[in-house]
């Protein structure tokens, strides 16, 4: 991203929307499972700032959350802040979540520069960002952290892969929409090929297309 797109007063401003919106999912008060993994909604936002900024706005917007909430706001699962958030078994899931706000905004903005944007894709894109990257980041941090087996970790995990997949699908969707009402979102896109005709670089999601199977 160039550097006079990175500080632009619309860039800033929309990290620090969702930058916000991330720090307002952990209002719910969730549930805690017996691994002692809270369930918040901190990942449906950490998802749909990835599909609906890109990679480095998304991730920024995570970036700054994290800062806050470290710097002692109590903005963190179970609403607490400060380091001792970072000396858990779940400290995992808190960096996470800077990657897979990368990751999933990467694999959308890919399928927007190929004019493939579908709601179908994003919601693909936030499975690989949780189930994938997020999941294999705080579940391995937390099998080392607590020196559990392979099949002790898969048992703490299970519990949380329906809501996962559910929260993975509210993003993808909630994404697409948005990315229907502000096609321009991600920016403007570049052709790859200088034969391919700018029609073809257009967004299916931004027409409302391509939603069958979403």
């Amino acid at each position: 991203m160039p550097i006079r797109h990175a500080l632009s007063t619309t860039t800033i401003a929309l990290v620090a929307v969702f930058g916000g919106l991330i720090a307002a999912s952990t209002l719910w008060p969730g549930a805690e499972l017996l691994s002692g993994v809270p369930i918040t909604l901190q990942t449906l936002a950490v998802l749909l700032a990835g599909a609906a900024l890109g990679p480095w706005r998304g991730a920024a917007a995570v970036a700054l959350y994290l800062v806050v909430g470290t710097a002692g706001a109590p903005i963190f699962a179970g609403r607490v802040g400060g380091f001792s958030a970072w000396a858990g078994p779940t400290a995992g899931f808190l960096g996470g979540f800077v990657v897979a706000a990368f990751v999933t905004g990467w694999l959308v903005r890919r399928m927007r520069v190929r004019g493939q944007l579908t709601t179908t894709g994003i919601i693909g894109a936030c499975a690989v960002g949780s189930l994938v990257v997020l999941n294999l980041i705080g579940w391995g941090f937390f099998s080392l952290r607590l020196h559990t087996s392979l099949a002790d970790t898969a048992a703490f995990a299970s519990p949380f892969l329906a809501g996962d997949i559910i929260k993975v699908f509210v993003a993808g969707t909630a994404a697409a929409a948005v990315h229907r009402a502000y096609p321009q979102l991600l920016g403007a896109v570049r052709s790859t090929s200088p034969t391919a005709e700018p029609a073809a670089l257009v967004d299916t999601v931004a027409s409302g297309g391509g939603n069958s199977g979403a």
